[in-house]
């Protein structure tokens, strides 16, 4: 909420990526941004860009929006308690910065906008079907690989992995994970990985709070 990120990013939203003048929003564009930037600066040895079958199963992945499904299992007590305090610090931001006013009442509505959604039980109910697809359409897909693009880990698992890591956080584990052997083998193997071991899962946690 703090006003140079509002100047930077006026939506206010994750992720952002700045690099000089340079500024992404969209995860799948940071990614491949920084693949580039890998490429020009070690060149091709042992760096490939990802594939498009890679860039098609981010894209998948990044469609569901996990907001109003997260939402929906939190208790409400907490919710509205968090939501009240994102209002109190946009409104003080607002005082604070007069000139992003237009950007903190976005922002406000935004707020607002969410707790009217979540009592459509058809928005919750969206939300979760299109969960099921993507997990349904994974799981298919595990029968014939070990990661989502074949035998490699790559970044389409990377992107995976905290929709995984969200459902355990919210004990959905047995009803969306367990339920289906192949996802449940999958997210046994990635826990084993050192690299999720030494950073990975303490990055998934910040995602799954954001």
């Amino acid at each position: 909420m703090d006003s140079s990120f509002f100047r930077m990013n006026s939506s206010a939203k994750l992720p952002v990526f700045k690099n000089g003048s340079h500024i992404i929003f969209d995860t799948i564009e940071i990614i491949l941004y920084i693949e580039r930037i890998a490429v020009v600066s070690v060149g091709n040895n042992g760096i490939a860009f990802s594939s498009e079958e890679v860039i098609e199963w981010m894209r998948k992945i990044q469609e569901w929006n996990p907001k109003y499904f997260t939402l929906s299992h939190i208790p409400n007590k907490y919710h509205l308690f968090v939501s009240k305090f994102i209002r109190k610090v946009v409104i003080a931001r607002m005082a604070e910065s007069p000139d992003l006013a237009s950007a903190y009442h976005c922002k406000l509505r935004e707020a607002y906008e969410t707790e009217e959604k979540l009592k459509n039980p058809d928005v919750v109910s969206r939300s979760k079907e299109h969960l099921v697809q993507l997990l349904d359409e994974v799981e298919t897909k595990l029968n014939e690989t070990t990661y989502l693009v074949g035998e490699e880990f790559t970044m389409a698992d990377v992107m995976f992995i905290p929709v995984l890591a969200r459902l355990v956080l919210l004990d959905l584990e047995d009803e969306y994970i367990n339920s289906r052997p192949n996802i449940a083998e999958y997210w046994g193997l990635v826990q084993q990985r050192p690299s999720y071991k030494k950073k990975f899962a303490e990055e998934i946690l910040i995602q799954v709070v954001v």
